[in-house]
């Protein structure tokens, strides 16, 4: 199988490949065997058909021994599917390969390899990592670690934003992987005719992040907000284009009485909680949408699958499913401090009817034991590297 390594722009896919090298050549795999090629470095730029790609490889192998085939930026060399099959079908090599995500998870991938990859998807650092890399860094942590926790919302988890001291040069540097996601990837790939349009889009999908949208909402958004009349479909393409890029995720509406997916509408949560504070001015923490964007983030980390769960009109935040029947109804909320919100929060699971586990997640230090729901705190929960 080829190893498809995927992730938004900056999430550290290429030094994924490099601890893969080291783990094999600590493990005994002769350097001579291991190929590894960044097609976006000085003295590879210039490799844009298969066929130059092909004789580089072929360069790289000295004999019939095994190999380990890693190949970074593969998105600049024309027709890279084909010829990456065809090593692959030689049963002689190990590949793994990194791409422009608007690119490799296209059409084109899924038409000439299906069934022949496997993709390994990569987030931005999640709590529990960016606190690691922190101390890796000797950089100081708080020891209060809910005021880590609150840096680590609005710095994100871009692993390159931690190598700068200040808030504002860590927000310039979300915003310069932002533009260079559409320099590099969406402009090159897609044909957008109005750039002012889709950034329109962009900013209303991002600042919506957390809450029901529709291509409609959108719409009426562009037509009476900013006087634009655009195209549905148009519309459409903009946030396929965000979702291949891995700058925003979507999270389908699953009604739990009929078993069936809610067309039209959707949650989208953002691939890093920095995109959001690099496009704004407005630095305050809005705890509803943002805990629950951390506990997608994370739990989508763990190889859970989630949908935002319907039962009538009350809102389950998330159906969590792990394997093929492990289910797990999710709240998250900042706090149950008062009575209205709590018993707003406990709603949903007195009306789902099956008996697979429930879960109230927020930041409280005092959790209660309520009617079989576990009541736990999610920044220890994250902070531990919990699962359900």
């Amino acid at each position: 199988m080829i190893k498809v390594i995927s992730g938004i722009r900056r999430c550290g896919k290429s030094y994924f490949l490099k601890s893969i090298i080291q783990e094999l050549l600590e493990s005994g795999v002769n350097e001579k065997d291991i190929i590894y090629i960044e097609l976006d470095k000085r003295g590879y730029k210039n490799i844009k058909t298969s066929k130059q790609l092909e004789m580089l490889i072929d360069k790289n192998i000295v004999d019939d021994d095994f190999k380990y085939l890693f190949i970074d930026e593969i998105q600049n060399v024309d027709d890279f599917e084909s010829l990456i099959n065809s090593y692959r079908e030689e049963g002689n090599m190990s590949i793994f390969i990194t791409g422009s995500n608007s690119y490799l998870l296209s059409g084109e991938l899924v038409t000439k390899l299906t069934g022949r990859y496997i993709e390994i998807e990569m987030m931005t650092l999640s709590f529990y990592e960016y606190v690691d890399m922190k101390r890796f860094l000797n950089k100081k942590v708080n020891s209060n670690i809910y005021l880590e926790f609150e840096e680590y919302i609005r710095n994100g988890g871009f692993p390159k934003s931690l190598y700068y001291d200040n808030y504002e040069e860590k927000i310039i540097y979300t915003t310069s992987v932002i533009n260079q996601i559409f320099e590099k990837d969406i402009k090159t790939s897609n044909k957008i005719k109005d750039k002012a349009l889709f950034e329109l889009v962009e900013r209303f999908t991002v600042n919506n992040f957390g809450a029901i949208i529709s291509i409609k909402s959108i719409h009426d958004y562009l037509k009476n907000v900013a006087k634009i009349n655009t195209d549905r479909r148009t519309i459409k393409k903009y946030l396929d284009i965000l979702e291949k890029a891995k700058i925003i995720y979507s999270c389908d509406l699953f009604d739990i009485k009929s078993k069936s997916v809610l067309k039209g509408e959707k949650k989208y949560y953002l691939a890093d909680l920095s995109i959001y504070y690099s496009l704004n001015t407005d630095n305050r923490i809005n705890y509803g949408p943002v805990l629950e964007n951390v506990m997608y983030s994370y739990l989508k980390s763990k190889n859970y699958k989630l949908s935002v769960g319907y039962i009538g009109n009350l809102e389950c935040d998330f159906i969590a499913r792990e394997n093929y029947d492990d289910y797990y109804y999710i709240q998250v909320s900042k706090d149950i401090s008062n009575k209205e919100t709590e018993e707003r929060e406990y709603k949903p699971f007195y009306m789902i009817k099956d008996l697979y586990p429930r879960y109230l997640f927020t930041m409280d230090m005092l959790l209660q034991k309520r009617d079989g729901v576990n009541h736990v705190n999610i920044v220890d929960f994250i902070y531990n590297n919990k699962k359900l």
